[in-house]
């Protein structure tokens, strides 16, 4: 948050000084915007099938953007991890006409309805392909995260943090608060994960990456985090 407090924008006044920038992002495709707007996430685009899962979601979506997506597949649909990325999915969703995938707990952050997204309950949503949405729970109610089995793979959000040291995660109630989660709801996210296998963690953010061990990662994360509030 800035010290001068939030600044409202439209769409078109945010493509009149911003752009976005697609990219490689380890072997998956990026889109970001810059120069960087709110907390600078960037989205990816996950294969399904002949098309495209885009995983998290960012504001600006223009002509380009989307003509670059419809040359890669289009999207099948886009899925998000919790309210922070919700940002302009609905306008993602009518350009690229897909359905978008949230979780029934976090209904409450919805702030422009619509009939494009659909609210999934339970614990895990198979999206086809490989792909399945996991319910975490954590840093929201409907935290979720995104498994890619064919490339081995988490895609996190901050649901689990990548953090600088990539042999560790992290995990937190309120990042800009440092408010740190309770141990059981910690628990609960590694329990979540157990049935699943993946090397490699995709972060929310360009460079947030675990290439290897994800997993265990994860586990051995859990376990340092658990000492610490314990004053070990």
């Amino acid at each position: 948050m800035p010290e001068q407090g939030q600044r409202w924008t439209t769409l078109a006044e945010l493509g009149r000084d911003h752009h976005n920038e697609i990219r490689d992002d380890r072997g998956l495709v990026g889109i970001g915007t810059e120069p960087s707007f709110a907390i600078g996430q960037r989205a990816l685009l996950v294969p399904h099938g002949g098309g495209n899962v885009l995983w998290d979601c960012i504001s600006l979506v223009d002509d380009d953007t989307a003509a670059e997506v419809e040359r890669r597949g289009g999207l099948d649909a886009i899925a998000i991890s919790h309210p922070h990325y919700y940002s302009g999915m609905v306008e993602w969703a009518e350009r690229l006409d897909c359905p978008v995938y949230l979780h029934a707990d976090d209904r409450e952050w919805v702030m422009r309805p619509s009939e494009r997204i659909v609210h999934w309950e339970g614990e895990t949503l198979d999206l086809g392909h490989g792909l399945t949405l996991v319910r975490c729970g954590g840093h929201f109610v409907g935290g979720t995260v995104l498994h890619w089995a064919e490339g081995d793979a988490l895609l996190s959000g901050d649901i689990v943090q990548v953090i600088p040291d990539r042999r560790f995660v992290s995990f937190m109630y309120s990042y800009p608060n440092l408010i740190p989660l309770p141990e059981a709801a910690v628990r609960a996210i590694v329990a979540a994960l157990e049935p699943y296998a993946f090397e490699r963690i995709y972060g929310a953010w360009w460079g947030r990456f675990v290439p290897r061990d994800g997993k265990e990662a994860v586990s051995r994360s859990a376990e340092r985090y658990a000492q610490a509030l314990r004053g070990r």
